[in-house]
């Protein structure tokens, strides 16, 4: 099996649609890649070059979310350092809610594995979703879109 391009404490590059880039951080990946959970970054960097990764703390984080590897795994979104000491407590897995349209049940909370963001663990009907962030899986596309639309 190939060695995959990254590893828990990574620091990377998101380059956004208009131009520079946003840096994300992989917290949790499962025991074989492909689906990660992440925190992400402003501000806007103009640059690949010299990038600071040493004062990434999660509490400042834009976002969190799981999401797929295809971008590191492409080599699209490059990885650029370490988080320095690598403490995954420092680094929480987050819950998430998995919201229906109308006529759909109450909001589900759920909860992935702490070592493997893509195996469910627990879920757990809410009667309001506590702004948590929204259940689902990412790919980089979409990551891309997000971070360019809050970095804009």
């Amino acid at each position: 099996m190939k060695k995959l391009p990254y590893s828990e404490g990574s620091v990377f590059l998101v380059p956004l649609q208009d131009g520079g880039y946003a840096r994300g951080v992989v917290a949790r990946s499962a025991p074989h890649g492909k689906v990660l959970f992440g925190y992400f970054f402003g501000p806007r960097l103009e640059s690949d070059r010299n990038v600071d990764t040493s004062a990434l703390r999660a509490e400042e984080a834009m976002f969190c979310i799981r999401f797929g590897d295809l971008g590191l795994i492409k080599y699209y979104w490059p990885v650029v350092g370490r988080i320095a000491l690598w403490d995954r407590t420092k680094w929480p897995m987050s819950e998430t809610v998995r919201r229906g349209g109308l006529g759909a049940p109450k909001p589900t909370l759920v909860r992935y594995a702490d070592d493997d963001p893509s195996q469910i663990v627990g879920e757990e009907v809410l009667e309001n979703d506590r702004d948590l962030p929204s259940d689902g899986l990412a790919g980089y596309g979409f990551v891309e879109a997000v971070l360019s639309k809050k970095l804009a």
